[in-house]
């Protein structure tokens, strides 16, 4: 039986309410020296990028693009703010990217605007000549933090040393989590998911074994689980700080999911109060939220999806109709100025978007750039090959789905 003595939050959790404000407005990109004051870890850059001017540095993002020309492919994810993911030759959810990193064997530079798992990914599923870069370091994410590789081994060996001869189990991790974790599934018999597949990743793993076990996010697990047909009181929640997670060891064997004590900073923002209090604004209201928000928040909503779920959703919408969001506030806001005759606006009141996401500033990634222009790799992402090869294994039965 294995317990982490290390009980911390990651201090990327903490870091998330940084960038919150009342003021929409607050969104709009300023100089790094002005974002600096916010006060949570920043790279390194050097000064000259630090003072620059968000309109200097588009003129130069846009002159090194055009010198790097087919060298060069830039993902952008669809929480990054506007003033980034302009600059993206593909947008999309970590899926639609993944599959992109996976298809374009051209490229020589894949610079990822997103955070470091999905860059990890990128390397894992680019070939060997090509080169991942994300522009900033510090933008990590909470829930995959939430789910450190010491920990999960420990889960894993307590969970195979009780379950191997009561029918098994079959570790499953959202695409949230770092390469590790993905390595571990990979070499145990599991598979990787997005919001948009995990249905399909449950149903596969539960071919091979009576059991799942899914981390980091204990809420889209849940609410996958349910969608399936489950109960809740054939799911249990391993909190790594517990002995056996928390859970007996009837309760392990009587289980049939297991979720991992992670969650969302941002989702897990929405309540049900929200949705009743647009509800009771607008009567002709669609509620549509993302499945890493609360069992709660799920069922309450009108539709449940991906980001490009509920980015096409409201594009094939009627004219005139009003949706309530619970996603991201950069989506948000991008949804509602691309389909200005919908109204569109976000559960949470508050704007706080990512804040992981939103430390890749345009400073960063003039920065890395202008580097290659140098003939200088920066923040280049390399996944260890051992690591690589357990991870594909996970990503391959992921994109075979």
């Amino acid at each position: 039986m294995n317990v982490s003595t290390k009980f911390t939050i990651p201090i990327t959790e903490l870091e998330q309410p940084a960038f919150c404000s009342d003021d929409k407005e607050d969104l709009k990109a300023k100089t790094l020296r002005d974002e600096f004051a916010v006060g949570v870890r920043w790279q390194k850059i050097p000064k000259e990028f630090i003072k620059m001017e968000v309109g200097d540095l588009d003129r130069k993002i846009r002159d090194a693009k055009l010198k790097l020309s087919e060298k060069l492919l830039i993902l952008g994810h669809h929480y990054q703010r506007d003033e980034v993911i302009q600059y993206a030759d593909y947008t999309g959810d970590s899926y639609k990217l993944s599959k992109f990193a996976a298809s374009n064997k051209s490229a020589e530079y894949i610079v990822f605007c997103g955070v470091h798992f999905m860059a990890e990914t990128a390397d894992i599923l680019s070939g060997n000549d090509q080169k991942v870069i994300l522009p900033n370091l510090t933008a990590g994410c909470s829930m995959a933090d939430m789910a450190e590789e010491d920990d999960v081994i420990d889960c894993w060996n307590d969970l195979e040393g009780l379950l191997s001869d009561k029918g098994g189990v079959t570790p499953i991790t959202y695409m949230n989590s770092s390469a590790a974790i993905k390595g571990l599934c990979g070499k145990n018999g599991g598979i990787v998911c997005t919001s948009s597949n995990a249905e399909d990743a449950f149903k596969w793993s539960l071919k091979s074994n009576e059991r799942i076990l899914f981390l980091p996010d204990q809420h889209l697990g849940r609410n996958t689980g349910l969608k399936l047909g489950f109960e809740l009181d054939e799911m249990i929640v391993w909190n790594p700080f517990k002995p056996l997670g928390g859970n007996t060891e009837s309760e392990i064997e009587k289980s049939k999911i297991i979720l991992w004590k992670g969650h969302c900073s941002v989702h897990t923002r929405f309540n049900t109060d929200q949705i009743n209090l647009a509800r009771s604004k607008y009567s002709d209201v669609n509620v549509i939220v993302h499945p890493e928000c609360t069992m709660e928040v799920v069922n309450s909503a009108d539709y449940v999806g991906s980001t490009e779920y509920i980015k096409d959703m409201i594009e094939n919408a009627p004219a005139g109709s009003t949706w309530a969001v619970g996603t991201e506030i950069s989506l948000v806001n991008r949804i509602n100025k691309m389909f200005p005759d919908k109204n569109i606006f976000c559960l949470d009141s508050a704007v706080c978007p990512c804040s992981t996401m939103y430390r890749i500033h345009p400073a960063y990634l003039c920065w890395v750039l202008e580097s290659l222009l140098d003939n200088e790799i920066v923040n280049q992402i390399s996944v260890e090959s051992d690591v690589k090869n357990d991870s594909i294994l996970a990503l391959n039965r992921m994109l075979k789905l």
